[in-house]
């Protein structure tokens, strides 16, 4: 009878939920699931803050690049850029007119434009426009670095949290084992509860590691496609800039 009673006193004490075995857990599991906590936070607070500020990119971006189609002149396209919200591609044409200020001034008696202007380039030879695309490439890529900040840690965090929930299972199912040992028991309802505490770290590292690699990924890929988007606009503001010259 008093057997009884007691195997009903150790199965009632048993946590029967992620939550109670994470509360019970030693320590270092309650350590490990603590730094996944703040990984996890940090990684939707990224996430969600990049998703913004795409959206809130690709608004502006969007009003532009209609309003600058529309564009006959680089003067004209200038002109538009000065009257939008700054971005990415905006920054870009004025890259290429500061570019052209610069040659303007180089080439002119004296160190001045003589009549030239960044809107009309005096003359544009094939290794000016050649320096302008490099010019332009580099500016997409700082632009690129931009919006990619911390995009590259989601990837850190989905590659690190399985490691950091493996360390920390392994270490709780170590420190199971030696209680087990201590105590001399080794059926089965002695085992059960300290593994099943040890695997909430790997649990909570996949909760951790999936939503951060699919959110990189996602990221990734909309990085590259605004690059490659910000590319083709260079090459539309260079014919834009031949065009005016070769008029």
């Amino acid at each position: 009878m008093n057997g009884t009673l007691l195997g009903l006193q150790v199965a009632t004490a048993v946590p029967t939920s992620a939550w109670g075995l994470v509360v019970g857990s030693t320590p270092v599991t309650k350590g490990v699931v603590a730094l996944l906590a703040v990984l996890s936070l940090f990684s939707w607070t990224v996430m969600f803050a990049k998703w913004a500020e795409f959206s809130s990119m690709r608004r502006r971006s969007a009003r532009f690049l209609t309003k600058f189609e529309q564009a006959e002149r680089f003067s004209q396209a200038l002109s538009i850029a000065a009257r939008e919200n700054p971005n990415p591609y905006t920054r870009v044409l004025r890259r290429a007119s500061e570019f052209l200020a610069l040659g303007d001034a180089a080439h002119a008696p004296g160190g001045r434009t003589s009549g030239a202007t960044a809107a009309q380039p005096s003359e544009l030879s094939a290794p000016q426009v050649e320096a302008l695309r490099f010019v332009l490439d580099a500016e997409t890529s700082a632009e690129r670095d931009r919006l990619a900040h911390f995009v590259p840690s989601l990837a850190t965090i989905g590659s690190a949290s399985p490691l950091i929930g493996l360390l920390g299972t392994v270490l709780g199912v170590i420190d199971a084992f030696v209680g087990i040992a201590t105590r001399g028991s080794g059926n089965i309802g002695a085992v059960a509860p300290g593994v099943a505490e040890a695997l909430i770290a790997t649990a909570a590292a996949l909760s951790v590691a999936i939503p951060a690699t699919f959110g990189y990924n996602i990221f990734a890929n909309r990085l590259n496609g605004f690059e490659s988007q910000l590319d083709g606009f260079g090459s539309s503001v260079i014919a834009l800039i031949v065009r005016d010259y070769a008029s």
